[in-house]
């Protein structure tokens, strides 16, 4: 019994090594319809966000956390009503990746839609002490592994922190 198990065996892994032959027995079941890359069907979102970038970054900082930093970001609009604020990748990226440019610094970009015309809080003009937007971004220490330096960019200016 041991003999016809071994030479069986035997059998089946020289077999495997026949490739993409039909007599490969790891294609009899239907696999062999394997893709040829793990890339999503259509490719990666290249496009980035269409958001336009917050008028003025006061401030940013970087928060500890147990396995990462937070990274803090704080801007001022000309008007009250700005609204979904995010950090996010100048260069677009996967959904949930966040990874440096090769020169180490991570570049990102402050964003947030501004109001409608039509709303009353587009004519009403923002007070700094009051109407300030903050954003922040988990960054694990995984992430953080090759950041050297990160770049903040708004509309009118931008802000670098050092890690």
């Amino acid at each position: 019994m041991t003999r016809l198990t071994v030479s069986l065996l035997i059998s089946a892994l020289l077999l495997s090594g026949c490739g993409d032959s039909g007599w490969n027995p790891l294609r009899w079941g239907g696999g062999g319809n394997r893709p040829e890359t793990l890339a999503p069907e259509g490719g990666y979102e290249t496009v980035g966000d269409s958001r336009p970038g917050i008028p003025q970054i006061i401030s940013a900082r970087w928060e500890p956390l147990n396995e990462g930093r937070l990274l803090v970001a704080t801007g001022i609009a000309p008007t009250k009503g700005y609204h979904h604020a995010e950090l996010v990748t100048l260069r677009p990226q996967p959904q949930g990746r966040i990874s440096p440019d090769p020169d180490g610094v991570l570049r990102l970009r402050f964003v947030a839609l501004p109001p409608p015309p039509t709303d009353e809080a587009a004519r009403l003009p923002a007070n700094p002490a009051v109407d300030s937007i903050t954003v922040a971004l988990t960054l694990s220490n995984t992430q953080l592994a090759g950041v050297t330096q990160v770049e903040i960019a708004g509309a009118s200016n931008a802000v670098t922190l050092q890690r």
